[in-house]
């Protein structure tokens, strides 16, 4: 079975979506230029980048409900647990017609495919922690982090390349 092309999609961007190296500084800057990009578009987001467990930067702009809070730690959770995006892993499991959130595999209150959250995958080490938005609509909450990495690694010029 070949992929469909908003599978195919999604893979590319995991591979070309992969930073030299990520400290605090970097989580500082790209969740501030996602930011910057959200309330300029007037998103009612949370934005929250993470290495495992522990929070290296977190916005909630007017809008946001306290339930983003929910929904960006379960798809933090996927995302670290299965090193893919929340969009990848939906595409994936609903071309196979199967969903690990039914019959016991994953429980429903610690994880969620809800698009919206990306590995932070750096060249050499891997996954390395998530960056997640949550408020607009799955594909939506994705495109934001999608554009915000792109434009942040396109902005880092050579400091990206291999």
């Amino acid at each position: 079975m070949s992929d469909s092309p908003r599978l195919a999609e999604l893979r590319a961007q995991e591979e070309e979506l992969v930073f030299a190296g990520f400290d605090n500084h970097d989580a500082w800057r790209l969740g501030s230029q996602i930011a910057n990009h959200a309330i300029s578009s007037g998103f009612g987001v949370a934005i929250d980048i993470r290495r495992h467990n522990i929070i290296l930067f977190r916005c909630v702009l007017p809008g946001a409900t306290s339930d983003q809070e929910e929904w960006i730690r379960r798809k933090s959770a996927a995302v670290l647990r299965f090193e893919h995006s929340t969009a990848l892993l939906s595409e994936e499991f609903r071309a196979r017609g199967h969903s690990p959130l039914g019959g016991g595999w994953l429980s429903h209150d610690d994880y969620t495919l809800a698009g919206g959250s990306f590995p932070i995958r750096v060249r050499g080490a891997g996954v390395i922690g998530t960056i997640t938005v949550s408020g607009l609509a799955s594909d939506e909450d994705h495109q934001l982090v999608v554009d915000g990495i792109r434009n942040y690694l396109a902005a880092a010029g050579g400091q990206e390349d291999t």
